[in-house]
């Protein structure tokens, strides 16, 4: 059996990065020959995950056909969020909790997608149904990707099986979930750390919305003035990536981990499209999007209803 390597989406999050370890553990228990890999480094956040459970940075590519044939995707099936080279590549399985867009086979795959919080959680499943045992120091990198993608399980895109994953991931790996999941929630929340380009990469995807290029991105805050002080900037850099990428729309959700609250800076067109998905009016550039913090669930569904009219 030829070798596969398993990676998440570009711009790599805590589930991205973790789901690829975990499904890579996974599947060569069951035969398989895999290398877990990253398309982009550790983002804060996942770095300090890593460093807590004294966890291996996985090795970065830009490219895979050079090294391997077939390919193994979690956390994403958009061809715009994957390696560079993925028309070059046959992918044989995908676990992933998003929805599906321009994505496609010429042979048949396995395809696992469940609406659930976190890939992690699907993942859980799958080591039960497998009589598969989660050693401790994965089962704490499980929990932390569902606490990070459901922000403790406050979330609108929480459901009872994440909760259920992260009890039985907290009891294996002897992690008291609410101390540690606020330690680390802020520990993704430097933002003077980064530059200008920085923060608006470093949690950022693409989307084709009826033949729109939208970009969104993410920044989770514990005070908004963390990035407020430098809007003008930020702006500048989003512009500027705009133009060169050929961004119709670039957002920016600005989220405050501890209050569940998120504002929006948007540059480009259409702003009334924006207007219209959230119920709001965008002031300087800005939007207030109150219990708004799931790109996913409550910023890229609305939008794309929105620009399919």
């Amino acid at each position: 059996m030829s070798k596969e390597l398993i990676f998440g989406h570009s711009n790599p999050d805590t589930d991205a990065i973790v789901a690829a370890k975990a499904y890579s553990y996974l599947q060569n228990k069951l035969g398989y020959d895999t290398e877990a890999v990253a398309l982009g480094e550790p983002n804060p956040e996942t770095q300090f995950v890593l460093n807590y459970f004294d966890e291996a940075t996985p090795r970065v590519i830009s490219e895979a056909s050079s090294e391997v044939d077939s390919v193994m995707l979690v956390d994403h099936n958009e061809a715009q969020q994957s390696v560079s080279d993925i028309d070059k590549l046959t992918v044989t399985h995908v676990i992933d909790h998003h929805r599906i867009d321009n994505f496609r086979t010429d042979l048949p795959l396995y395809y696992r997608a469940e609406p659930v919080g976190c890939t992690s959680t699907i993942l859980t499943k799958m080591f039960d149904e497998n009589k598969v045992e989660i050693p401790a120091q994965l089962a704490g990198l499980m929990l932390s990707a569902i606490v990070s993608d459901t922000l403790l399980l406050k979330s609108p895109t929480t459901t009872d099986d994440d909760k259920i994953a992260v009890k039985a991931l907290a009891e294996i790996a002897d992690i008291d979930v609410d101390k540690y999941g606020i330690e680390m929630l802020k520990a993704g929340t430097n933002t003077d750390a980064k530059s200008d380009q920085e923060l608006i990469d470093s949690d950022a995807k693409s989307f084709d919305m009826n033949g729109k290029n939208v970009r969104i991105d993410q920044i989770n805050v514990v005070d908004f003035d963390d990035i407020l002080k430098r809007k003008a900037d930020i702006l500048k850099a989003m512009e500027t990536e705009a133009g060169s990428e050929n961004y119709d729309l670039f957002l920016v959700l600005v989220t405050n981990v501890l209050n569940s609250d998120s504002k929006m800076i948007v540059f480009g067109e259409p702003k009334d499209a924006v207007e219209s998905a959230f119920n709001g009016s965008i002031s300087d550039d800005m939007m207030n999007l109150p219990g708004v913090v799931s790109r996913k669930k409550q910023v890229v569904p609305q939008l794309t209803d929105v620009l399919n009219k």
